[in-house]
């Protein structure tokens, strides 16, 4: 496990690569070393041929001994020279078998001798070749010996694989200084600012932990350098949410004790407006909707300032009867004004939510239509409706208000950027298309205009985990309309 561990590391598969790529160029130098090795060989036989004839231009006659002798240290089996236009046999001996090939080295290109170096050295049966050359000193025109193949190819091999063994040891040499040098320049640096991000997950607030760069390589320095960027703009967004954390705090403290004082003040606020005094009779009103409008606030930035809203505790639920408690809430505030509600909800109809979860999306939202249609001083109708298919249900809450202003219309669902109507803190619509989302739906505004609004409620009806439990709310439906 360690060598594979070390193996799959930057300085084991860098020491790898590098003893493959050292040992592919030994290769690509191998062919060509043992070509010249064989033209060597050949040449040093055909010099030493030209050495033992000269015994016999020395001596016109020789005997059978010397002779055998002259050729076995030469390596041939016989020596002829071509001298003033004339081939003379001048050394010469039985040949074991008919001559296999010829080889002229005169003019030998190197492909041509790549080529007959690789046949001789993966041809293992034992042949006899002609060589042709020239004579050194240029004594004759030519000089031409037959040999056996076994002693050349047998010395190729040895020196192959001193060649292949030499390579191999400067192969590893150079592998493991390129693997120190890589280990000083890049994996220690790169450890550095492993070392360094681990320790700043472990306690990113902490400014002393933003890495310093440090690398000589401009590459890993450049890394370090975005890193700290990174790690510093982190560390001051982290700073900057845990102050609007620890501010939040205490703006829900500050919202829940001044909601308390505003409670109580809007008791003393009903009793001035039992008094006769047209002065107090005139601002009472106003005092009035004030002080409610400040208790609103406080609850509103109470609910919405929890940390999330909890996970939605889906259960078969009868709509119809959720409308008609919302609608029947709704009419209890309206008293004597000309406002009428209408529902078109199937009886039948079950969907799958959170009742108490739903109920505060509807109530806002029907809410929020009364308080529109009260503030024009004109009649008007709500009106909630339902229906379904096979993938959804649709719940719609349409008014015949004024609209929504622009700049409720550009923020809609967002909080603190203007309610839905005067007065208001955009926090209810916030609020309610955060809730739907929790059932995985979606809170859509239709229409807004002169004639009214038009919101729609987008329940699916499929389970998300997975495919296989989108049977799941058919049962459940069921099961709760009986």
């Amino acid at each position: 496990m360690t060598i594979l561990r070390f193996l799959n590391s930057l300085t084991g598969r860098f020491l790898m690569l590098t003893f493959i790529f050292v040992m592919a160029a030994e290769v690509m130098i191998f062919v060509p070393s043992v070509a010249r090795f064989r033209e060597d060989f050949l040449l040093s036989r055909l010099e030493r041929a030209q050495i033992a004839s000269l015994a016999l231009l020395a001596n016109d006659s020789l005997d059978m001994d010397l002779e055998d002798e002259l050729l076995a240290n030469a390596g041939v089996y016989n020596v002829v020279l071509r001298r003033n236009e004339i081939r003379q046999l001048v050394l010469s001996s039985p040949i074991p078998e008919q001559i296999h090939a010829t080889y002229d080295l005169r003019e030998a290109g190197a492909f041509e001798l790549i080529r007959d170096a690789m046949i001789t050295l993966f041809d293992p049966e034992e042949r006899v070749i002609r060589v042709i050359g020239d004579p050194v000193k240029q004594a004759g025109l030519l000089i031409e010996v037959t040999l056996p193949t076994a002693p050349l190819r047998v010395a190729m091999i040895d020196y192959g694989v001193r060649i292949l063994a030499l390579s191999a040891a400067i192969s590893f040499f150079t592998a493991f200084l390129l693997f120190l040098a890589v280990r000083a320049l890049l994996v220690r640096p790169i450890k550095r600012v492993i070392g360094a991000m681990t320790s700043y997950t472990q306690a990113p607030e902490d400014a002393r932990r933003i890495i310093q760069p440090s690398a000589k390589v401009s590459e890993l320095r450049e890394a370090e350098v975005a890193l700290k960027a990174m790690e510093t703009e982190l560390t001051s967004a982290l700073r900057q949410k845990e102050r609007l954390a620890q501010l939040g705090g205490a703006v829900a403290k500050v919202s829940h004790d001044l909601r308390n004082i505003l409670t109580t003040a809007q008791l003393f606020t009903d009793r001035l407006e039992m008094s006769q005094d047209p002065g107090v009779m005139r601002s009472a009103p106003k005092l009035v909707n004030s002080i409610q409008r400040a208790v609103n606030l406080c609850e509103s930035t109470l609910a919405f300032g929890k940390a999330e809203e909890p996970a939605p505790a889906l259960a078969g639920v009868r709509l119809a009867e959720l409308v008609g408690e919302v609608i029947e809430g709704e009419r209890l505030t309206i008293e004597d004004f000309d406002l009428s509600f209408a529902e078109d909800v199937p009886n039948t109809m079950v969907i799958r939510a959170d009742t108490e979860q739903m109920y505060r999306v509807l109530s806002n939202l029907v809410r929020n239509a009364r308080q529109a249609i009260i503030a024009t001083g004109k009649p008007g109708e709500i009106s909630v409706a339902a229906f379904e298919d096979d993938d959804e249900w649709v719940l719609s809450v349409t008014d015949t208000g004024p609209g929504l202003p622009m700049k409720a219309r550009e923020h809609l669902f967002q909080p603190f950027h203007g309610g839905a109507r005067k007065g208001g803190f955009g926090l209810g619509l916030a609020i309610a298309a955060e809730l739907v989302r929790g059932h995985g739906g979606r809170l859509l505004l239709e229409r807004s205009d002169t004639s009214g609004t038009a919101f729609a409620i987008h329940l699916p009806k499929g389970y998300a985990q997975s495919p296989s439990d989108a049977k799941a709310p058919d049962a459940e439906t069921a099961e709760a309309a009986e």
